[in-house]
């Protein structure tokens, strides 16, 4: 790891705050990856302020989150009733609230700032230009990914995005990925320099996701100890794919398993995205399957109570279309548990196949259903499996997240400041503007040269 660390870093995450409940609205996965980083970075000594967009006019404009970690709500439009497609109409707003914050600190009170999801990079480029500090970015997912396997019937992302990721990717001082194959999404789809990205594998917090007794778990859901439990816990819409859970179990909820049990599906989420537009329809087709009485429905759930969650289960469920990597798929390992997973994304780095659980190709539901018939007529095997998915995800922590996070930040400054001082030494008559290179790095000129051989905004 470089010595050139940040003492103070900006996170930047509009459109969904760290504090949320993952599993509500549009917070997820990555609500859980800002909240555990931030709190691991500041463990180690780097002072961390996040800022995202409030959404409530109760939320204080300022919250000591944790030791070190500081959430900043900026308010940027109507706090409520704005969906995550129109917050590109708030982004200037929303811009000129963080340079507020900065501008009341000495200069220099930044390092370096870290965006989280497409429309954060979009802020992220500007405030680094106004700032003179290095862009770190991390997309978690992709438009053209996501477009190249939607569900049926869900809606595309729109061609702004696809723009406002290419820009962004074009921007950053250094991008980071979850995998070698999100790497090389990057590299076709974007033209991203690979020398500037770093993969940074996700994590769980394995103080907290650990094996406990199945037998209490269930009771604190009311569940049948005697019965087999497979658990979907996520977001409820088209791309996390519980109809696909939900079609491939309902055969077996029917007739019963090999040995004579029955089959419980638990739903652990609440509806999320184009899933509300239509926010009923799990259960709707639960009764239409006929299988109704055997599927239980549960909200989002906090850590401390979604541990329980995965305890209760003999296995967890991840059919998703697409996955940056499926932080739920380690949980469930953590926990001992396995994970029958959609081959997507990470979740192929996330699950060991054949050992901690088992990929699917593709979402065909005789496939999912064949697959889920085979674990469950076996649950010595599924036991066994459980133990070795507690192992494999020993390998998975937010510690070491945090540490090559650390790396990744070291490579943006010392990089950022080599190129600076090069700047300095070519023109050294050259008037400054704010910190940058006045005849280099003017706002304006940047736009000109990123602009400069594209058309409509895309790389030609």
């Amino acid at each position: 790891m470089t010595g050139l660390l940040p003492r103070r870093v900006a996170l930047i995450s509009v459109h969904t705050s760290p504090l949320a409940q993952p599993g509500v609205g549009d917070a997820g996965g990555m609500n859980v990856y800002v909240w555990q980083t931030a709190k691991r970075l500041a463990q180690r000594g780097v002072e961390v302020e996040i800022f995202t967009r409030a959404t409530s006019s109760t939320d204080d404009p300022v919250v000591t989150a944790a030791p070190g970690v500081t959430v900043r709500n900026v308010v940027a439009g109507p706090f409520e009733g704005l969906d995550k497609r129109d917050l590109p109409t708030q982004l200037c707003a929303f811009t000129a609230g963080v340079l507020r914050a900065e501008a009341g600190r000495p200069v220099g009170y930044y390092d370096l700032v870290h965006s989280h999801y497409w429309l954060s990079g979009q802020v992220g480029w500007l405030v680094r230009d106004r700032w003179a500090v290095p862009l770190v970015h991390t997309a978690h997912t992709l438009a053209a990914v996501k477009n190249a396997s939607l569900a049926a019937g869900d809606t595309p992302e729109p061609p702004m995005r696809q723009v406002g990721e290419q820009q962004v990717v074009d921007e950053a001082d250094r991008l980071i990925v979850n995998t070698e194959s999100e790497a090389q999404q990057l590299i076709s789809i974007h033209g991203a320099d690979p020398a500037r990205i770093d993969v940074v594998t996700p994590g769980a917090d394995l103080d907290c996701y650990t094996p406990g007794s199945r037998t209490q778990a269930r009771l604190e859901f009311g569940l049948d100890p005697d019965e087999v439990v497979v658990t979907f816990v996520g977001r409820i819409q088209p791309l996390k794919a519980p109809d696909v859970l939900l079609r491939a179990a309902a055969p077996l909820i029917r007739r019963g398993l090999a040995d004579g049990k029955k089959l419980r599906l638990l739903i652990a989420g609440g509806p999320s995205g184009s899933g509300l537009d239509r926010p009923s329809s799990l259960i709707d087709l639960a009764r239409e399957l006929g299988v109704e009485s055997s599927v239980t429905f549960i909200p989002p759930q906090s850590p401390q109570r979604l541990v329980q969650v995965y305890r209760a289960s003999d296995l967890v469920a991840v059919p998703s279309y697409s996955e940056s990597f499926g932080l739920v798929a380690i949980e469930a390992q953590a926990t001992g548990v396995p994970v029958l997973a959609a081959d997507v994304g990470g979740l192929g780095v996330a699950v060991k196949n054949g050992v901690s659980g088992v990929l699917v190709d593709g979402h065909d539901i005789d496939d999912w259903s064949a697959v889920l018939d085979r674990l469950l007529g076996d649950l010595p095997g599924l036991e066994a499996m459980g133990a070795a998915a507690h192992q494999h995800a020993q390998h998975f922590s937010w510690d070491h997240t945090a540490d090559q996070l650390l790396a990744g930040y070291g490579k943006a400054i010392e990089t950022f400041r080599s190129r600076t001082a090069l700047r300095t030494a070519a023109s050294p008559g050259a008037a400054k503007l704010n910190g940058a290179d006045a005849e280099d790095d003017r706002p304006l000129a940047r736009i000109a040269r990123r602009f400069a051989g594209r058309r409509n905004g895309v790389r030609t």
